[in-house]
């Protein structure tokens, strides 16, 4: 599990639907079969948010809405989900469109590119504008970069090896480890306090300023000032890490696969005629670029590995569970399932066209759980990355350096952790740039978006 936690995985149905493993000391057991995840998810009164990897995210994001227990869950929920609407998917969209051109720009032609690190430069920029508006500075983007690196790196061992003492023995990786969770909790709480001194801002419709009105209600609903931060940092989190990891996956397989990069193309080409990006209505007939975003999510999908824990003691797959039993499930092993998706290991984006009446079977495809306990912030993450892919491969390709790019590395999240492609710019690109340097630059008009956070785990 801890050394080639992917293989692991892959082994284990041939075992049963239900496998007893250990992690460290704790026995757990990992639900290989659909039927059984799908159970799970619809159930979280009885399989509850727990687990060796949400004790780690607790000291991390506190008893935000990705780690609080079910009892607290619904008021959590009511009180980000206007943050959510669908409606904010067009200003979503601008954000991301004007980020992704702010890091494409510095780009050159036959440049090796840090494809990850440019990923998380992107989704940094767009994840605090949503969050905090413009309270995110360069430097302490690059902070919040360097913290997140760290923190998934320790996440992932902290959960296959839940030995506490381990962690409390001052190891390098152990002073680095508690300095990032630390240095992050540190620059959002500047950021609260900032806002509180600063001027009133009526005209900015943040997450922030969502919860900072929530908790000036004095309603029992009212969230605190510690679940202001825990809420923050959550998404955060999810926010930059998830959706950079998604994004620089996408990027890799089609710089493997040619024939779905020149659809892709075809498609941006046609639908954006040249604008940097869709207008009302136009995400929509985005459909190959929103299937690449699919199936990446099922080959290659951030969220790979999660616990739940169990309230009462309970019969599943013939099999009693304990109160208080760490059972596991897998979105990685499960889109890998040859009885699910034929030829799982291909990368095949057509399978996600409306005209395939394929059915998937329920629990099979969840790169967002389900249940209510699904992301919030699902449909407007799809619209992110397919926002992303799109603004990028309308002036770009990206092109492996030496062979394909191999199999992602686990760690909290899945994903390659420095993947090196080269850019090329397109020929339409090349001459849409000619001709606009020839013509007399329009007068920008001034931009303030109203948005609400896209992403969750």
């Amino acid at each position: 599990m801890f050394r080639r936690p992917l293989d692991f995985l892959e082994s284990l149905p041939v075992h049963g639907d239900l496998v007893e493993i250990r992690l460290g000391p704790r026995r757990a057991w990992v639900a290989c079969d659909p039927r059984l995840v799908h159970r799970i998810l619809m159930d979280p009164r009885t399989f509850d948010k727990g687990g060796p990897l949400y004790d780690r995210l607790r000291t991390l994001m506190g008893d935000g809405l990705v780690t609080c227990r079910q009892d607290d869950h619904r008021r959590q929920r009511r009180m980000l989900q206007p943050a959510f609407r669908p409606s904010r998917a067009a200003d979503c969209t601008r954000v991301v469109t004007e980020e992704t051109e702010a890091v494409c720009r510095g780009w050159r032609a036959g440049q090796r590119v840090d494809v990850t690190a440019e990923m998380l430069a992107l989704t940094t920029g767009v994840t605090s504008r949503l969050l905090f508006s413009d309270s995110l500075d360069a430097g302490r983007a690059a902070a919040v970069r360097a913290c997140l690196a760290v923190v998934v790196r320790g996440l992932f061992v902290r959960t296959v090896v839940p030995v506490d003492a381990l962690y409390r023995l001052p190891t390098p990786g152990n002073r680095r480890y508690r300095h990032a969770v630390l240095r992050l909790h540190t620059l959002i709480d500047a950021i609260i306090a900032e806002r509180r001194r600063g001027p009133s801002r009526d005209g900015q419709d943040d997450l922030l300023g969502t919860l900072l009105e929530a908790a000036a209600g004095d309603g029992a609903d009212a969230p605190t000032e510690r679940e202001v931060r825990d809420q923050l940092v959550t998404l955060l989190l999810t926010g930059v890490e998830s959706t950079a990891m998604c994004l620089a996956s996408a990027f890799g397989l089609l710089a493997d696969h040619p024939e779905a990069e020149r659809l892709l193309h075809d498609e941006v080409d046609g639908v954006l005629a040249g604008r940097p990006a869709p207008g009302p209505g136009e995400l929509e007939r985005l459909v190959h670029t929103r299937c690449v975003v699919t199936e990446t999510l099922r080959l290659r999908p951030p969220g790979w590995l999660f616990t739940r824990i169990t309230t009462r003691e309970t019969e599943l797959a013939g099999r009693i569970l304990p109160r208080g039993a760490t059972v596991l499930y897998s979105p990685y092993l499960l889109h890998h399932r040859a009885a699910s998706f034929p030829e799982p290991e291909q990368f095949r984006p057509e399978r996600w066209l409306p005209d395939r009446d394929t059915p998937v079977p329920g629990g099979a495809m969840v790169p967002f759980a389900a249940g209510s306990r699904k992301c919030i912030g699902d449909a407007l993450a799809m619209a992110q990355a397919t926002a992303a892919v799109a603004a990028v491969a309308r002036d770009w390709r990206l092109r492996p350096v030496s062979g394909p790019a191999g199999r992602p590395r686990p760690a909290a999240t899945l994903g390659p952790r420095s993947l090196v492609l080269l850019a090329e710019p397109r020929a339409r690109a090349r001459a849409r740039r000619t001709a606009t340097a020839q013509s007399p630059a329009p007068r920008a008009a001034p931009h303030h978006p109203r948005t609400g956070f896209p992403m969750g785990r």
